[in-house]
């Protein structure tokens, strides 16, 4: 640290705050809320703190002395938003928009990034080393830029995390299809109203993962759903994880948000996410009370402009897939002359359907992967090797999967290259040809 940067009046409030914050956040918890969320508090500031103190340390020495104090309360000022809002999830609640974006935000983005930063500035250690045993003091000027990319990547990935892509989502289902799962092309308009098909499709609305928090709120989720309503859906499919800790404690807030699905919820279906078993009542009330029917391993058949439709709606579980879905479509068998539609949160269930038992799963639980570049039109994303299907369409057979990207997020602001999903299904039925 240069003799320059130790004349800033604010050199120790970013390590002072830090420190702080780390000792009382899982203190107070502790005391106030239980053993739990302290070591969860204490879990993470003891992963993100050290990756943030090192940038800090570096970033100081190598901005101009003019930008040092700017710096140190940037640092400051994110690490005590964080500290409260710790602070605030032990007796979690929806807050006022002031809160949420001077708190809530900047503290979750940070420790977001310190979170990032940490593995990153791992990797790149050894060659910080190997340049100082060199003596190329000047390429390590350049390192540091490298490895503060997390701090950048956080902040932008802020304005992928509270946008949505309005779109119109277009595909056929299928009498035939690959014996094992893979990802199958879709049409995705998302200048405008797209022209007319030949056939009249079966528009779904899906809305999955909208997590009510500080990063969805309830106007901003009320607004989506009021303009996905206009468009005049066959079916709204719910399918989990609409809360976070903060709307938990806030009753009322749910029924709030999906109160524009109020006049149309004869054609709304509804099932669990995991989250939801967390509070359960507090879902299964704003659902009742907008007349929304919650299919709880349950079915539901309705007739739409384009055909009869067989609703099945799946719990969430986390293991014994194979079983659970076995037993479920067997007691609901396929109905004739219906589609056959399974609500199912998780789509890691998809690997465990019975062959060619249902024509389309709708899900989500995945948020799209959350980090990808499915914002450049291609789909990839970090769940793209793993056993999780990612997002968009899969087939296998003559089944199809549909995951949405989710409306909404959990936690941190880690979308990055995965924008919300903000979309209506146009589904046409396969050729009899």
């Amino acid at each position: 640290m240069t003799p320059d940067a130790d004349a800033s009046p604010f050199a120790s409030l970013f390590p002072s705050i830090a420190l702080f914050t780390w000792l009382a956040v899982p203190a107070y918890a502790a005391w106030a809320r239980g053993r739990l969320y302290a070591t969860f508090a204490g879990v993470l500031l003891s992963f993100a703190l050290p990756a943030a103190l090192i940038l800090h340390a570096r970033l100081r020495v190598l901005l101009p002395v003019d930008w040092v104090s700017l710096l140190d309360l940037v640092f400051a000022y994110s690490m005590a938003a964080s500290g409260i809002q710790f602070a605030h999830l032990v007796n979690a609640r929806m807050r006022s928009s002031a809160f949420r974006w001077l708190i809530s935000v900047p503290g979750q983005t940070f420790l977001g990034a310190g979170l990032l930063a940490g593995p990153w500035l791992l990797l790149l250690f050894p060659f910080r080393l190997l340049f100082g045993a060199l003596g190329w003091e000047g390429v390590l000027g350049a390192w540091t830029l490298l490895e503060s990319v997390p701090l950048f990547v956080s902040v932008a990935s802020i304005l992928t995390s509270v946008t949505a892509r309005s779109e119109t989502v277009r595909f056929q289902l299928a009498n035939e299809g690959p014996s094992k799962m893979q990802r199958m092309p879709v049409e995705r308009h998302r200048k405008g109203e797209p022209a007319p098909l030949p056939e009249r499709p079966l528009r779904i609305v899906q809305l999955t993962d909208t997590h009510l928090g500080p990063w969805q709120s309830v106007a901003r989720l009320r607004r989506r759903i009021e303009s996905l309503v206009a468009r005049d859906p066959d079916l709204v499919a719910l399918t989990g994880d609409y809360l976070t800790m903060e709307s938990m404690g806030s009753p009322g807030c749910l029924d709030e948000a999906l109160a524009p699905l109020a006049p149309i919820a004869n054609r709304c279906f509804a099932i669990f996410g995991n989250h939801d078993h967390e509070a359960p009542d507090h879902v299964r009330d704003a659902l009742g009370k907008l007349g929304i029917r919650l299919l709880m391993n349950e079915e539901a058949c309705f007739e739409t402009e384009a055909g009869w439709v067989q609703v099945v709606g799946s719990d969430f579980i986390r293991n014994g897939h194979r079983e659970h879905l076995g037993e479920l479509l067997t007691k609901y068998p396929r109905r004739e002359e219906h589609l056959r539609l399974l609500l199912l949160h998780d789509p890691i269930g998809f690997h465990a359907l019975p062959e060619n038992n249902v024509d389309l799963v709708l899900s989500g639980h995945t948020h799209g992967g959350q980090v990808g570049l499915v914002s450049l039109g291609i789909d990839w994303t970090a769940l793209s090797m793993s056993k999780w299907p990612d997002q968009g369409l899969f087939a296998r057979g003559h089944s199809r999967l549909y995951v949405h990207r989710g409306t909404g997020f959990y936690g941190f602001p880690l979308r990055i290259g995965v924008p919300a999903e903000h979309s209506v299904l146009e589904i046409t039925q396969a050729s009899s040809a």
